[in-house]
């Protein structure tokens, strides 16, 4: 659903991070309500802070790769390429933490590189966008570490929603940050009311 929503919002001229801001915020008041009616408390302990920064800073560069591949290529090309991250995972899993690489797992992986090759080159002879494949392949790895950190670290007594809250909002200080040197947020205009 990223491109349903981000599209439209570049035809009108708001820039990635402004969209990436908003929907982080939205993200983090629908989260913060669900935290409170499951009865989770949003109390973290000070050891879970920084991982969580990081983890927050890591889950918006994912963002940012995506989103501002849009810029480069066409968005469903771009949202399909992102689905290399489970072979990233597998990959991190075998070489960092001595997972078995299995013979599924070289399928997958060569099945996942000869996708990307029939990408390559579109039905009018045009082919990838380098820099737009570098964004979304930059979004694809910030994802599959995102993940391996969530299940491999500290975060194993943390209820998932939680880490997610705690993501999006250290992540959306990245984009506050951004927003803030720039010294505007684009938001849609009272004619685009309905892009909200």
């Amino acid at each position: 659903m990223n491109p349903a929503f981000t599209l439209p919002l570049y035809a009108i001229g708001i820039d990635s991070e402004s969209v990436l801001l908003f929907r982080y915020l939205f993200a983090i008041l629908i989260l913060g309500i669900m935290l409170k009616a499951r009865g989770h408390s949003f109390d973290l302990s000070p050891r879970h802070i920084l991982p969580l920064v990081a983890l927050g800073l890591v889950f918006a560069f994912s963002s940012e790769g995506l989103f501002l591949s849009y810029n480069y290529m066409d968005a469903g090309i771009a949202s399909t390429l992102l689905f290399v991250y489970p072979i990233m995972v597998a990959l991190i899993m075998a070489v960092f933490f001595h997972e078995r690489f299995t013979s599924h797992t070289a399928v997958c992986l060569i099945m996942a590189t000869i996708g990307i090759a029939l990408l390559y080159r579109a039905s009018d002879g045009s082919t990838l966008s380098l820099t737009g494949t570098l964004f979304v392949m930059s979004s694809s790895l910030s994802y599959a570490i995102y993940i391996v950190a969530v299940n491999r670290s500290i975060f194993t007594d943390i209820p998932t929603i939680k880490i997610t809250f705690y993501a999006l909002l250290f992540g959306s200080l990245l984009f506050a940050v951004i927003l803030a040197f720039r010294g505007h947020v684009c938001i849609p205009d009272s004619q685009h009311w309905y892009l909200w």
